[in-house]
């Protein structure tokens, strides 16, 4: 075994095994931002913008990213995910993704929680990006893991 667990012995990197743990309740949050101009956000609000409804498929896209992120990140294991939730909303300078993910399972859910929000917002980007040339997603970041023995 090398160095980390996750590098074998000729340096290659594999995943971790998880395989002799016991699985538990596991849940993660996750939140961030993306600041939009004035005019955007009046847009959103009215639900005017010529892709549709904002929030909602952004918070749709963020759970599905939830559900993928074992195909996005190449190390993280696939989850049995029991529960996914995105909550967009509107704050004076832009929107706020909220995210929570729940498994049981032998492995956290921050990777799922992380890409949540974070496709969350790059698809208000995506939605919002013919109307404002100066978008910036920030503070991405992970606010809790848990993980709860099972009863």
């Amino acid at each position: 075994m090398g160095k980390f667990s996750h590098i074998d012995n000729e340096g290659k990197a594999n995943m971790v095994d998880v395989g002799d743990k016991i699985p538990q309740i596991r849940e993660a949050r996750a939140t961030g931002k993306i600041i939009l101009e004035e005019q955007t956000l009046q847009l959103i609000n009215e639900n005017a913008l010529k892709k549709g409804d904002v929030l909602t498929v952004a918070e749709i896209a963020g759970i599905q990213a939830a559900k993928k992120t074992s195909d996005l990140i190449p190390l993280c294991h696939t989850l049995q995910i029991t529960k996914a939730e995105v909550k967009c909303r509107v704050v004076e300078d832009g929107v706020v993704a909220d995210t929570m993910v729940k498994c049981i399972g032998q492995t956290g859910v921050e990777m799922e929680a992380l890409s949540a929000a974070s496709v969350a917002l790059l698809t208000i980007y995506d939605m919002c990006k013919a109307v404002d040339k100066n978008m910036r997603i920030e503070g991405i970041k992970l606010l809790d893991k848990t993980k709860t023995d099972l009863k």
